[in-house]
């Protein structure tokens, strides 16, 4: 399986079809067609966009659940109202010294199939057979830190944990990291976004349904 992820990766336009799960995906040219139409669906560069976001995007390195090095760029992008809603929660955030760390946001399909056959447990990883939210441009994974330091916040556990202190609804000893966490999910809540109930640190954005599963690799993205 290896080798076919690594052959998806080099040639992005290779048949849905190959795809052992059955999901009709949205290539480029299609998704293209799509934004004409309705400019909303659009994939925005959030780092590009958003004064002061902070990247720490774990797939396109070694230090994620893989260890594989799954995207060949590190990037972030997400469909335009999410990014609109993630410029508002930042803006709040400054006021208060602090600020948003994005580990993950729009994921090729291809590297949906990948978690899936490399954990397999859909608690935690996405059912290739439907697609993740983070397929349509949907999910963020992030967290809060602190402007001056740079510092993460503390929270109850590290990104992609897959222990249960992970879950939100995690009862939390810990007055300080009970504080992030609801801060967290508060101000996120407020602009548009629902926690996962696995992850204290991946978010869905309300009305993610009107999206397509995308397959585009962010080169395909990079302007030209």
């Amino acid at each position: 399986m290896r080798k076919l992820f690594l052959l998806l990766i080099l040639t992005p336009s290779f048949a849905v079809a190959q795809y052992r799960y059955g999901l009709k995906v949205t290539s480029l040219s299609e998704y293209l067609g799509t934004v004409k139409t309705n400019p909303e669906k659009e994939l925005i560069d959030l780092a590009a966009n958003i004064p002061g976001l902070v990247l720490d995007i774990r797939y396109a390195t070694t230090n994620n659940f893989t260890g594989e090095r799954i995207y060949n760029l590190a990037r972030a992008y997400a469909r335009k109202p999410v990014a609109e809603a993630l410029q508002a929660i930042q803006s709040e955030l400054n006021n208060q010294g602090l600020g948003i760390k994005i580990f993950d946001a729009y994921r090729p399909y291809k590297a949906t199939v990948k978690f899936y056959e490399v954990y397999g447990d859909t608690t935690y990883v996405a059912s290739p057979y439907r697609g993740s939210r983070h397929n349509r441009g949907c999910a963020l994974d992030l967290t809060v830190i602190d402007l001056q330091s740079g510092e993460e916040l503390k929270m109850p556990t590290g990104y992609d944990s897959f222990k249960r202190e992970a879950w939100p609804g995690t009862p939390v000893r810990n007055p300080e990291i009970l504080e992030n966490r609801t801060l967290l999910i508060s101000v996120m809540q407020k602009h548009g976004f629902k926690v996962n109930s696995s992850e204290w640190w991946h978010f869905d954005f309300v009305g993610w349904q009107k999206y397509e599963v995308l397959d585009i690799d962010f080169e395909e993205l990079e302007p030209h």
